[in-house]
């Protein structure tokens, strides 16, 4: 039994007229007929009772057309399902997140790509640098964003952006009212800052940073993300030095200041892959990520 002698045997069963289903399917009224013939054969059945006035469906043909169309229905299914898969427009996309990132790019890259491809299943996850590289390995992630990531020799890594540290405080600080913050002028001033790993982190830039004046900074209060480290600011804390993307998270009591120093106070922000990894979805959501990144340039 072939598929197309289904599609045959469908459209005599709803044509009911041998000469009406041929030009359907464009063959000869004859090759249409022994096409029935052998389908009739394979299944050891009579589908049609078909004399020179009509052609009728059998009590089994009836029932053979009924599964004959969901049979075609599902080739139909399966072959636009595996057309939108192979394209990218279905399919999930796990995206490992983390830090300011979520507050700025990240929402505005999602509403393109889920505009672009309505379809793709999208879960969002909260994870640190590592733990994302270890999600990616063990294909749990698809995509990660993070910053100041270390090589990793199976972990593509592609900048998305830089951009500025900013300056957190309080709108009750002397300071409040200067738009540019000189680093050298905070010094002595109590920090909220991030822990400080054996990789590349935040903390340890800033630490670099201060020690461009000789100095090191004044720990008040150690966080794990910038939102409690902002909540610390607003409340009286101290003083923390976060990315731009950060400025989003407006809190009660808290301003944002330029900060100038000696060394560049720039940023990274890194969407991290799998290497090698051709996945439709992945590439789709690449392309909608790098056309973001040029035209936000």
């Amino acid at each position: 039994m072939e598929i197309r002698q289904l599609r045959y045997f469908v459209a005599v069963a709803e044509a009911l007229n041998f000469n009406r289903a041929a030009e359907r399917v464009h063959i000869s009224q004859s090759a249409l007929s022994r096409q029935i013939q052998q389908l009739e054969e394979d299944v050891s059945a009579v589908l049609l009772e078909r004399n020179s006035k009509r052609v009728a469906l059998t009590e089994a043909g009836e029932s053979f057309y009924h599964h004959a169309l969901r049979i075609l229905g599902d080739l139909q299914f399966a072959a636009e399902e595996s057309r939108l898969l192979s394209s990218g427009q279905r399919g999930s996309l796990a995206i490992g997140i983390f830090g300011s990132s979520i507050l700025d790019l990240i929402p505005q890259v999602l509403k393109r790509f889920t505009t672009a491809y309505p379809d793709v299943h999208i879960s969002l996850h909260p994870m640190d640098k590592d733990a994302q590289i270890q999600a990616l390995r063990e294909r749990r992630l698809t995509i990660g964003f993070n910053r100041l990531v270390p090589v990793e020799p199976d972990i593509e890594q592609e900048e998305v952006r830089q951009e500025p540290l900013m300056l957190a405080l309080g709108e009750g600080h002397p300071l409040a009212g200067e738009s540019c913050i000189d680093l050298e002028q905070i010094l002595d001033q109590p920090m909220i800052l991030y822990p400080r790993g054996v990789r590349s982190s935040l903390a340890l830039q800033i630490r670099e940073m201060f020690g461009e004046y000789g100095a090191q900074p004044h720990v008040a209060h150690e966080v794990t993300d910038v939102t409690t480290a902002i909540a610390l600011v607003g409340g009286g804390m101290g003083l923390s030095i976060v990315p731009r993307a950060a400025t989003n998270l407006r809190l009660p009591g808290v301003v944002y200041r330029e900060l100038a120093c000696r060394r560049p106070s720039l940023i990274e922000l890194n969407c991290l892959y799998r290497k090698g990894d051709l996945s439709p979805v992945l590439q789709a959501f690449l392309t909608i990520l790098r056309e973001f990144r040029e035209t936000a340039a």
